[in-house]
Order: C-alpha cells, then sequence, then structure tokens
C-alpha cells in the first residue's frame, strides 16, 4: 500500500511498515486511537495524516531529530516527556536508539469544534513550540496516567472516558500554545446537574457519551466537562463509576444475580473488569462484598485461632 492510502494515523500503524511494533492499539468509538509501540532504532518517518498525535516517552535518554510541523528538532528525549505532531503535516523521526512510546491521536474530524473552543478565536493548532520537540507537562502527564490505569483496568475506554480525557488535553495543549484560556468558573445550573445524573443512574449499562450528556445540559461538550466538575467536584467519569460501582453493590446485597449479570447490568463487558473496579474502590471482590453484607456477623467476627496439639 502506497504511503497516502491510509486515511488515519491507527491505520498507518496498524497496517504500514511499522505495524510489527504495535503492542497496543485501542480505539473506542472512533474518537481517540490509543497506541502503545516498541521500536528499534531508525528511520520513524511517516506520511501527512488527518490527526494530531501526541506520544510520551516511556523510556527517554535516545537522540531524536526530525521534523513535525514547528522546524527542525535535534533533541534527547527524556522518560515521561511528549512529542507532538502537527495533522496534516508528514512527520520526519529518526532515532538513534531503541525506544518505547505511548500514543494519544486524536483524528481532526472529531475534535475541530473542540479546538475551536479550547482556544478561544486563536488559529487552532498554531503551536510552532509544541511541533518542535520534547516538552513537558505534568497535566497531561496526569491525564495520560488516568487514561492509561483505567483502559488497564476496562479494556477499551468508554466514549465518556475518550472524550472527557481528549478535552482536558486539549485545553492544556492550547494553553501551552499560548491561546487566551479562562479557568473554569461557575458550575451546572441545579436543572442541569440533576438531568445529566438522572441520565447517567437510567442508562448505567450503556457507553453513554459526553456529547449526549453534553446536549442535555444544553452545552458544548467541552464546557460541559469543566462545568460539571465544578459543580460535583469530580469530572463526569469518575462520577459515573462512582455510580456504577453503587448500583453493583446494591445488587450484590439485594438480589441473587450473578456477578456476571451484575457486571453487564451496571455498564462492564464482564464479571472480571467489575472486579477490577470494585476492589478498587471497595478494596474486596463483589462475591467478598456479597459474603460480608450478607453474613455481617461473620464479617465481624475475629478469627479463630487454631487449638494447639
Amino acid at each position: 500500500m502506497s504511503l497516502h492510502a491510509y486515511s488515519s494515523f491507527a491505520k498507518w500503524s496498524s497496517e504500514g511498515r511499522q505495524a510489527s511494533y504495535v503492542r497496543t492499539l485501542k480505539s473506542p468509538g472512533g474518537i481517540v486511537d490509543l497506541l502503545e509501540v516498541e521500536r528499534p532504532a531508525g528511520d520513524m518517518s511517516r506520511p501527512a495524516l488527518p490527526d494530531l498525535v501526541l506520544c510520551q516517552d516511556l523510556l527517554g535518554g535516545s537522540r531524536a531529530h526530525g521534523e513535525s510541523g514547528g522546524g527542525c528538532f535535534h533533541v534527547t528525549s527524556e522518560k515521561g516527556g511528549f512529542f507532538l505532531s502537527a495533522p496534516n503535516h508528514s512527520n520526519k523521526s529518526i532515532i538513534d536508539d531503541h525506544h518505547r512510546l505511548r500514543g494519544l491521536i486524536l483524528p481532526l474530524a472529531q475534535w475541530q469544534s473542540v479546538l475551536d473552543e479550547t482556544s478561544d478565536g486563536a488559529p487552532s493548532l498554531d503551536w510552532p513550540h509544541l511541533y518542535r520537540g520534547l516538552f513537558h507537562s505534568p497535566a497531561i502527564r496526569s491525564a495520560f496516567r488516568n487514561l492509561w490505569t483505567l483502559c488497564e483496568d476496562e479494556g477499551a475506554p468508554s466514549r465518556l472516558l475518550a472524550r472527557a480525557a481528549g478535552c482536558e488535553i486539549l485545553a492544556e495543549l492550547c494553553r501551552l500554545g499560548g491561546a487566551p484560556f479562562a479557568p473554569a468558573s461557575g458550575g451546572l445550573a441545579p436543572w442541569a446537574e440533576r438531568r445529566c445524573i438522572e441520565l447517567m443512574r437510567a442508562r448505567l449499562s450503556e457507553d453513554i457519551s459526553l456529547d449526549e450528556l453534553a446536549a442535555e445540559a444544553r452545552l458544548s461538550p467541552y464546557h460541559f466537562a469543566r462545568m460539571f466538575k465544578q459543580s460535583v467536584g469530580v469530572p463526569p467519569r469518575v462520577y459515573l463509576t462512582r455510580l456504577r460501582v453503587e448500583k453493583a453493590c446494591e445488587l450484590l446485597e439485594h438480589t441473587d444475580l450473578p456477578v456476571t449479570e451484575i457486571a453487564l447490568e451496571v455498564g462492564y463487558s464482564s464479571n472480571q473488569v467489575l472486579a477490577r473496579v470494585f476492589t478498587k474502590h471497595r478494596h474486596m471482590n463483589p462475591t467478598s462484598y456479597r459474603r460480608a453484607v450478607r453474613d455481617p456477623v461473620r464479617r465481624v467476627s475475629p478469627p479463630t485461632l487454631a487449638t494447639p496439639l
């Protein structure tokens, strides 16, 4: 296949000449693509593609030179540092050592409206200094870490998580790029907060999207995500997880449904996924929780000491 035949970074990564280096590729709903690659030294150049590509170096210590949309760069990578490649711009990249990267790929067609909002009228994606090699951002590092941790727990991220993480990262990129950026002020109107939480509760088993919740509040996804956190104290995805764990607790306590059915009822793909999430929040697995709440005497009784022989 010719270089110009690839319609996205995800297709180029999975089907192009570097496909054998891909360790992980997750694409929830076409909103974002999550990629992990481990590659030897060499030429890692690629054609122009309609995606904004943000990569984090997981090892550091490699010398890299190339051009990603902001002029030529010559840098030594650092563990945890980021590289950004402009959309619709061929990427020239030569790396002198074995390296491992995690990438977040944002298809421009999915994100242009959010970019227009986050840049507040400034030309979106006009960030030449961010395309010129290595940069650091604690906010983006935290968002990356949270996104990948949740993916490891739950598999491919939900549409809500993918959209919310993308909004957070784009807002920080716009700030680093010099766009005017006003901190979120004020939260949702009480009616909007109430309706969005009711919608979450009613659709726990579904992969509800940030766009649907935002429409309920009559806001854009970008502004909704910021205002929800102002009102509730946590992002929408975190709040949805809380609701799912609470509902799982209720079903474990008051029904005899198998754990597998409870997992599906609250929006998780398997009992293993529910067990990982549940244990993180309740410090025990669902079966142990059911046993404890149904047998409180056994739960609080001290262990029986072994009788000496």
